[in-house]
């Protein structure tokens, strides 16, 4: 952890807190969530991005203004950072020269482009992890993990793994019961020791499962449910196309559901 984490604390929250990761540029998806949170009564005050706002997508700037009209906890995830800090390349931790670093040079040179002064200000004033209470529980929320903001943690990555950034959260903002996270996009729960590890997904890409539909959690009582988003997702597609952003595979993920690589994911992972 090379610097002392950003972090912002909510206090406590009643009733219901809606967790969400991976806007991605994806408007669409972004203002389904809205709506969404709408239709469920729950308020900006109790929403919570998990970073990435700005990525695969084609409306970079909607998605941010969306976001910041809201008025929710956004955490840094590393294209916030990365856009900040006006640097050449996304920082996801894909492996150099492989497909999904070469994939990424496409759209975030796209959002680059597209994302203003403004915009990356604000990215620059967005924590690194966000704290709140509920319902006696302290959560903390972050985006990869503490020691890289670009860390991979898959539902089968050793436990270790997990015990190492919550201990590096503790440190930080002192014990935890629940940790909620994105950057992997892939939604799932892991108990590790006395401590739940949540990852509420991405709202702006499938998770790799031949559906188009998105994922997004609701923490209520200590208990996180996953829900799937559906969205205008044929709507995000030709914005891609019209973006020029229809030749890296990602446009077709929208509507097919599947990445077009699957070197980030663990073997375990992978469709075959």
């Amino acid at each position: 952890m090379p610097r002392t984490p950003k972090h912002r604390d909510l206090g406590g929250l009643d009733g219901p807190v809606l967790v969400f990761g991976g806007p991605y540029s994806n408007l669409q998806a972004t203002q389904a969530l809205i709506a969404e949170a709408q239709a469920r009564g729950i308020g900006p005050d109790r929403m919570i991005c998990t970073g990435d706002a700005v990525a695969y997508c084609a409306d970079a700037p909607a998605t941010v203004a969306a976001l910041r009209d809201l008025g929710c906890a956004v955490v840094a995830g590393n294209c916030e950072r990365q856009l900040a800090a006006g640097a050449a390349e996304c920082g996801c931790g894909f492996e150099e020269g492989g497909a999904c670093d070469v994939l990424a040079a496409g759209w975030y040179a796209h959002a680059d482009r597209t994302v203003g002064p403004e915009d990356r200000a604000w990215m620059g004033t967005c924590p690194d992890i966000v704290t709140f209470t509920q319902g006696g529980r302290r959560c903390a929320v972050l985006h990869g993990g503490l020691s890289d903001i670009s860390r991979f943690l898959w539902p089968v990555s050793p436990a270790a793994d997990f015990e190492e950034e919550i201990a590096l959260t503790s440190a930080a903002v002192g014990a935890v019961d629940i940790v909620l996270a994105g950057h992997c996009g892939i939604a799932f729960q892991r108990q590790i020791g006395d401590v739940t590890w949540i990852n509420a997904g991405a709202i702006g890409l499938p998770p790799h499962d031949a559906r188009p539909e998105t994922r997004f959690a609701v923490l209520d009582a200590g208990r996180a449910v996953i829900h799937r988003l559906r969205y205008d997702h044929r709507g995000a597609q030709q914005a891609m196309r019209a973006a020029g952003l229809g030749q890296g595979g990602y446009h077709d993920t929208l509507t097919a559901g599947i990445w077009p690589s699957e070197e980030v994911l663990p073997e375990e992972l992978r469709r075959g």
